[in-house]
C-alpha cells in the first residue's frame, strides 16, 4: 500500500487529469494533514497535472488559524506570516520543495489558510480543492443555491452529504477562508457533524475526506450531480428528493456500510 503522501500526489494528478475536466492550468489545490501539527498543501503555481513531490510544501496549522483569528490588515502582511508557517525540516516521506522563491522554499498555495482551517475544524485528513466546469456552470448562475441544499438522487446523498455548504463569494484567500469558517460552522451546528462538500459561489467545489479516494468520490458524484441538474433544468421541469428521504437515506444503516466501504476503495 503506497504511503498517505504517494496517494496525496496520485490523488492530485487524479483530480487534474484534462480528460475529468475539473482544472486547467494552475488551478485548484489538494492537501494531506501530516501530523497534529502540520500538514502537506500544493505548492503556489504548480499545475495539479504531473504533480511530483516537490510539487508540495509542508506547512505548520497553528499561525494559519492565528491569523484567521487575528487577520492582517495588508495582503503582504499575509504573505509573510503564510510563507513563515512553512517547515524548514524534511519529513521522512515528504521531500523539502525548494526553489525560485524568497529563502529557497517554494510558497504554499494561496488558498493554505482556508486548508489548514478545514482540517483542523471539521476532523478532515485530506481535502481537493478543483473548479470543474459541470459544477461552475450552476454555482455561476441564480441556480447555486438549488444545487448546493437539495438532493436528487440516492448516491448524491450517500458520498455528498444530506447538503453542500454553500459559500458566497469572496476574494481568494484569507477573505476566503474567513468566509468558509462561518458557514462551515454554521453547517456543523445544523447537521451535528463536517459537510463533505463546500461549495463555493462563483469559484468552484472544495471535497473533504478521510482519504484520498473519498476525495476523488466526492469530487466526482458531484460532477454527475451537477450534470443531472443542468439537464433537469434544460427540461423546465427539476425535481428534488424530499428532506424527509434524504435524511433516510443518509442514515441508513446499509447506506452508511456502502459509504464506509468507498472510503477504502
Amino acid at each position: 500500500m503506497t504511503n498517505p503522501f504517494e496517494q496525496l500526489i496520485e490523488m492530485t494528478r487524479a483530480l487534474g487529469d484534462p480528460a475529468r475536466d475539473y482544472v486547467i492550468i494552475g488551478e485548484g489545490n489538494t492537501s494531506l494533514r501530516l501530523d497534529a501539527e502540520s500538514f502537506a498543501v500544493k505548492a503556489s503555481g504548480q499545475q495539479m497535472q504531473g504533480i511530483g513531490a516537490g510539487g508540495f510544501v509542508s506547512v505548520k496549522i497553528a499561525p494559519l488559524l492565528a491569523m484567521l483569528d487575528d487577520p492582517p490588515t495588508t495582503l503582504t502582511e499575509q504573505k509573510a506570516i503564510t510563507q513563515s508557517a512553512v517547515i524548514h525540516a524534511d519529513f521522512a516521506f515528504l521531500p523539502d520543495a525548494s526553489g525560485g522563491t524568497e529563502g529557497g522554499l517554494a510558497s504554499p498555495s494561496i488558498e493554505a489558510s482556508f486548508h489548514a482551517m478545514l482540517l483542523h475544524e471539521c476532523g478532515a485528513r485530506y481535502i481537493g480543492h478543483t473548479h470543474p466546469t459541470a459544477v461552475n456552470q450552476l454555482l455561476c448562475s441564480e441556480y447555486a443555491a438549488g444545487f448546493a441544499l437539495q438532493r436528487r438522487f440516492p448516491d448524491e446523498v450517500v458520498l455528498c452529504g444530506p447538503q453542500s455548504a454553500l459559500v458566497p463569494y469572496a476574494d481568494p484567500g484569507l477573505p476566503l477562508a474567513l468566509e468558509m469558517r462561518k458557514v462551515v460552522r454554521a453547517y456543523q451546528e445544523e447537521h451535528n457533524e463536517a459537510p463533505k462538500l463546500i461549495l463555493l459561489e462563483n469559484h468552484g467545489l472544495v471535497a473533504l475526506g478521510e482519504s484520498a479516494a473519498e476525495i476523488l468520490n466526492i469530487t466526482a458524484m458531484a460532477v454527475k450531480a451537477a450534470r443531472i441538474y443542468h439537464g433537469a433544468l434544460l427540461t423546465g421541469l427539476p425535481t428534488h428528493l424530499p428532506a424527509e428521504e434524504v435524511e433516510h437515506l443518509y442514515r441508513r444503516p446499509d447506506e452508511m456500510y456502502r459509504r464506509k466501504l468507498f472510503v477504502q476503495k
